[in-house]
């Protein structure tokens, strides 16, 4: 099921399980950053999964501390199994690539996820958000999440450019003969062969 109907599907939800939503997509966004670690060799996809180990850990610590605070157990509901059999899916694809694959397929699904993980804070976790620390929590991850989202398009992009550059080599300007000769400042080398 797409993250999006998932989380809608939480508008009828109390308190206690708004928050176990929001600690499940934060510990999704944790595990997948991990195994994004474990299998890239690129140092964009490095850094954003890192961040997001970091950034989504923070988020877990701090909902734990409020839930602490007010006296909350998390409580799961429908919408939270559903994005944690939604994940393993995905998790379990990502295991099965490599290399370039891999980085795109885990840039792609992150650009994704936030996507919908944004659109489904501010229009259905925050509004349904009783306790006013709880709403508060979650207005406060929205930048997070967009800071998150803006950094996987900027890693996403550049990915794209590493494949177009791979599968045309040296930029080439072509001549009134029909000869192609490299454009100035162009490397005379092959183009560099795709990361694994």
């Amino acid at each position: 099921m797409h993250v999006f109907l998932i989380l809608a599907a939480a508008a009828s939800m109390n308190d206690p399980q708004i928050a176990t939503v929001a600690l499940t997509a934060h510990q999704i966004d944790v595990d997948r950053g991990k195994l994004a670690l474990k299998r890239t060799h690129n140092d964009e996809v490095k850094q954003f999964a890192d961040q997001m180990v970091h950034d989504h850990q923070a988020g877990i610590t701090e909902a734990m501390h409020l839930a602490k605070r007010l006296g909350v157990k998390p409580e799961p509901s429908d919408t939270s199994k559903s994005l944690k059999a939604d994940a393993g899916k995905v998790t379990a694809r990502l295991k099965k690539e490599k290399g370039a694959a891999f980085d795109k397929d885990y840039i792609d699904t992150e650009v994704a996820y936030h996507q919908a993980l944004i659109g489904a804070v501010r229009e259905v976790l925050v509004p349904g958000a009783q306790n006013p620390d709880l709403k508060r929590l979650l207005e406060t991850a929205v930048p997070t999440l967009e800071g998150h989202l803006q950094h996987a398009k900027m890693v996403q992009a550049h990915g794209e450019e590493r494949q177009q550059v791979t599968r045309i080599g040296t930029p080439r300007l072509q001549c009134g003969s029909g000869a192609t000769v490299p454009r100035r400042g162009a490397s005379l080398s092959p183009a560099p062969p795709p990361a694994p």
